[in-house]
């Protein structure tokens, strides 16, 4: 038998004093509100009583932090998965506002659908489609929990539900911390919730991809 329900959760909060885009930059690991922004979600994730059965994470430090609790809570090591990392942006490791004041950098926005600064979407969608299936019919029962990041998590949601990929990142539904929670029906993904159980006020969120 597969998963029962699959939860995709975001990182909490990071630890980013110049406010850079850091996508797969290393030294990125969580804050202190972050720490407690992931309790909470393994918590939330606890309270629906649903057993969970596998762990997998995203090799960098924020989701390897991120799914610390989740292996306090429910006893499973993650599994490292890179098929759900952060994409690749050619803005890493710096502040937006002022690299989009560079004319130089304008000829990266040219084709804001594929989107011409970093991986395609389809290509996000793609992996990330492949990494919850693989996980999804290896469990023999219960629930899957993979620790991943705003854009994968936000354009699967899309293409799950049959949306354009293209989007402006100001508009994600995919708030730190957040639990996306998907089941498989006639071997199509269906989204059956969303939720944000940790508290938001106050939280640096400005170095998604």
């Amino acid at each position: 038998m597969p998963a029962d329900r699959l939860h995709l959760v975001r990182h909490g909060e990071v630890h980013n004093p110049g406010r850079v885009l850091y996508g797969r930059l290393p030294g990125f690991g969580l804050s202190v509100d972050g720490r407690r922004m992931t309790r909470q979600a393994a918590e939330y994730v606890q309270s629906l009583a649903r057993p969970v059965s596998a762990l997998i994470s995203s090799p960098l430090q924020r989701t390897r932090e991120s799914a610390e609790p989740f292996t306090e809570i429910f006893g499973i090591e993650p599994v490292i998965d890179e098929r759900v990392i952060e994409p690749t942006n050619v803005f890493e490791g710096r502040r937006m506002v002022r690299a989009l004041l560079n004319p130089w950098n304008w000829r990266h926005l040219r084709k804001p659908a594929l989107p011409s600064w970093g991986e395609p979407y389809l290509d996000v969608v793609g992996r990330m489609n492949a990494a919850m299936t693989e996980a999804w019919n290896a469990a023999e029962s219960g629930d899957v929990v993979i620790v991943s990041h705003q854009l994968p998590i936000w354009i699967t949601h899309l293409a799950v539900a049959g949306e354009p990929l293209r989007h402006d990142p100001r508009e994600r539904r995919c708030a730190l911390s957040s639990v996306t929670s998907f089941e498989m029906v006639d071997g199509k993904w269906t989204e059956v919730s969303y939720a944000e159980p940790a508290g938001l006020s106050g939280a640096v969120d400005v170095g998604a991809v």
